[in-house]
């Protein structure tokens, strides 16, 4: 785990070296994908249960993040994000509660895990020096979260988590369009800090998803 938010770290201290859509097409089937599921619940071990805790604090971090961001930019896609974000807590969430684990409800730009904490903090002083820094933290928000979804993908055959992981995913992906459109119109190119070149350029180069379906 530490590996990912290490990762994720290293990224943030090379951002400043470095066409809105919306993006709610991941919003609404998402928080369904756990409710409705039949009687049948795959049996979690620990690790699996200590990653969804993670993971629902890392949604949480991008969240957070982009609500702040937007209330010192008002650019739209921090508004439209943030709530696809809050879908994605949600979806994490269920889980959660399906499996009965414990997990911390805390208060907008606080986080039980420090290292995610001093992330954030990294992360709005980074996004308050302009608005296209403020980009480049969204963009780089989602190339993490990929990278760092498709690392547990690989960790867990529960059915559950991996189509809650998959969606989460697609919805990034749309994030990571939006957030890169937006860039070029500045003029900026984003370089993926931990997905492939190609693996980046494939989602850019393709239509939004619609996700959770």
């Amino acid at each position: 785990m530490k590996t990912f938010i290490k990762s994720l770290t290293i990224v943030v201290a090379f951002l400043s070296l470095t066409q809105c859509s919306r993006n709610d097409s991941d919003n609404i089937s998402l928080n369904d994908e756990t409710r409705n599921i039949g009687t049948i619940i795959p049996s979690i071990n620990t690790d699996e249960k200590s990653n969804l805790v993670f993971m629902y604090e890392e949604e949480k971090l991008a969240r957070d993040t982009y609500f702040y961001l937007y209330q010192k930019w008002q650019l739209v896609e921090f508004a439209n994000i943030q709530k696809s974000e809050q879908s994605h807590m949600n979806a994490v969430e269920n889980l959660l509660i399906k499996y009965k684990i414990d997990y911390p409800k805390l208060a907008v730009g606080q986080f039980q895990n420090q290292d995610l904490q001093n992330l954030y903090n990294q992360l709005i002083l980074q996004g308050n020096n302009s608005a296209i820094e403020a980009l480049k933290v969204g963009a780089t928000i989602e190339d993490v979260d990929i990278n760092d979804l498709k690392n547990l993908s690989k960790t867990t055959t529960n059915t559950l988590i991996l189509k809650v992981y998959s969606n989460l995913m697609c919805g990034s992906r749309n994030h990571l369009r939006a957030f890169s459109s937006a860039l070029k119109l500045q003029n900026v190119i984003y370089v993926p800090q931990l997905i492939s070149q190609a693996d980046y350029d494939a989602i850019i180069h393709s239509p939004n998803e619609n996700c959770g379906n």
